[in-house]
């Protein structure tokens, strides 16, 4: 009896390890095609809050097929097939098969069990980058001894702020030698630096950053997303699931020190709010109203303008940021309280989706879709400048991240090997010296300060978070961003367990 239960115990086991090996190696290989190589964070803070409305669409779908059914039906019919293989040797006996062949076939299906548990195993671990996640914890850097809480000196020149993200916007893909064609073409006709319009040369991508949510923590509260699996029992809430009450409630961010200084904050996007808990962040930091999906279709948007998988047009989205920003620039007028515009932009999501308002003139689809998006946000931009508002608001232009490298991504054999990816982005001052430069190769971290500066506040010592705004000519001793490129680095990847337990905790994070 024992040893029969012991029989029945390993096989269970042994299809168990079959199922475990199965999810893993399929879970690595989509999201290796939809996302590249990602991190452990990333993984955590997105991949579980997706919605299958205007948050994934199709791809949940796929992931519960894939991820939750097929390994189940394999693993399954696996132990269909060994458990006829066991009776139809005992109905026949063993004299008809060679004396050898039981440890021929067990040896083969056990090698193809480790090969299963194994290959799965290391193809998710590289995947997601869980050896980086356990080296980070033993860094010697913490991002609390960097971190500086922003401090306003001045607000008497604060103007009105437009922010609008390029979902994927990389600056590489202005390179018609690389996409056909120059798919910023539209967008930089309208923002030319003889106009006055300035860019950080070279903005970069904070090291560990790839994903939306990301581009606004890094931009807007000048720190590094990270997840709350670092911050275990430190007395943080877990801030990984989207249901959370604050998101990062211990840290300043854009928000919050603009509605401290009388702003007024909308955003603007086309997708579901509530994936990867975007809405709760924004609540979190000062946005005062957030529209999204549910509004448009509540506003009588005709379905034709919706991509299922994440949702409304650019086309429609821009056309509803034209509104937006009419009556946002009306009552600032009539109240004197400044305003302050964020808008993400949705088609080039990957995968890009084709809507009837753009033409494909290109061989790559996708550089069709770039350049219809970037026309619709320059129109945008031709808007504000018709109306007179940018003689007193200010604009910022940029990318949320590098396009994905994966290999779904229609420029991933380009850009894999490329040795200069950056983010494009345009900054508007009214009034200001054309002439004048920024600091060129600022990351996204240095991009909140620089926010800040450019809606006319004045901060000490030009920092907010890890970064110094890029109108700072020189970066101070002492800062993050005087480190040399490899402890830079360290410092961004590191765990920083008790800074972000504060931070999700909603208690101050700065020392």
């Amino acid at each position: 009896m024992i040893r029969r239960v012991g029989v029945v115990g390993g096989r269970v086991l042994v299809y168990a390890l079959i199922w475990a090996g199965l999810v893993l190696l399929i879970t690595a290989a989509g999201i290796r095609f939809y996302w590249g190589r990602i991190s452990v964070g990333q993984m955590l803070l997105n991949l579980v809050s997706v919605e299958t409305d205007g948050g994934g669409g199709a791809i949940v779908w796929v992931g519960v097929l894939g991820i939750g059914v097929a390994p189940l039906l394999i693993t399954v019919g696996i132990a269909l097939w060994q458990c006829f293989r066991r009776r139809a040797r005992h109905h026949h006996g063993d004299e008809t098969r060679p004396r050898r062949s039981p440890w021929i076939a067990r040896t083969v299906f056990t090698a193809s069990v480790a090969a299963v548990v194994v290959g799965g195993t290391t193809a998710f671990a590289t995947t997601v980058g869980m050896g980086d996640y356990i080296k980070a914890a033993n860094s010697r850097y913490d991002l609390g001894d960097y971190y500086a809480e922003p401090t306003v000196t001045g607000d008497q020149h604060k103007r009105n702020l437009v922010l609008v993200y390029l979902e994927s916007g990389e600056a590489t893909l202005a390179d018609d030698q690389l996409s056909e064609t120059d798919a910023f073409a539209p967008l930089q006709e309208v923002t030319r630096a003889s106009d006055g319009w300035r860019s950080v040369h070279d903005l970069r991508q904070y090291e560990g950053g790839g994903w939306t949510m990301a581009g606004l923590v890094s931009t807007q509260c000048g720190v590094p997303l990270k997840d709350m699996v670092s911050t275990a029992g430190s007395g943080a809430s877990d801030g990984s699931d989207g249901d959370v009450d604050a998101y990062l409630g211990g840290l300043t961010c854009l928000g919050d020190v603009l509605d401290e200084h009388g702003y007024h904050s909308v955003f603007l996007g086309g997708a579901n709010a509530s994936f990867a808990a975007k809405d709760t962040f924004l609540h979190s930091h000062g946005y005062s109203g957030v529209k999204d999906l549910s509004d448009w279709r509540a506003a009588g948007e005709p379905e034709k303008h919706f991509r299922s998988d994440w949702g409304l047009s650019d086309e429609r989205l821009m056309a509803h940021a034209k509104d937006e920003v009419d009556e946002l620039h009306a009552e600032a007028e009539r109240n004197g309280q400044p305003f302050h515009l964020s808008v993400l932009t949705l088609d080039t999501h990957e995968p890009v989706h084709v809507f009837d308002y753009c033409t494909v003139d290109a061989q790559n689809e996708v550089a069709s879709v770039l350049s219809c998006s970037m026309t619709q946000v320059a129109g945008f931009v031709d808007h504000m400048q018709e109306k007179g508002y940018l003689d007193d608001t200010a604009v910022v232009i940029m990318g949320d991240h590098l396009m994905p490298r994966n290999a779904g991504d229609a420029f991933h054999e380009q850009l894999d090997d490329h040795e200069n990816r950056t983010i494009f982005n345009r900054i508007w001052i009214p009034g200001e010296d054309a002439n004048s430069t920024l600091r060129p190769r600022a990351d996204q971290l240095s991009m909140y300060p620089t926010i800040l500066e450019a809606a006319g506040l004045t901060l000490q010592g030009h920092e907010a978070g890890l970064g110094v705004s890029a109108f700072a000519p020189e970066v101070p001793d002492g800062s993050a961003q005087a480190m040399e490129p490899g402890p830079y680095a360290e410092l961004l990847s590191s765990r920083s367990s008790w800074f972000y337990a504060q931070a999700w905790a909603g208690e101050s994070a700065a020392r």
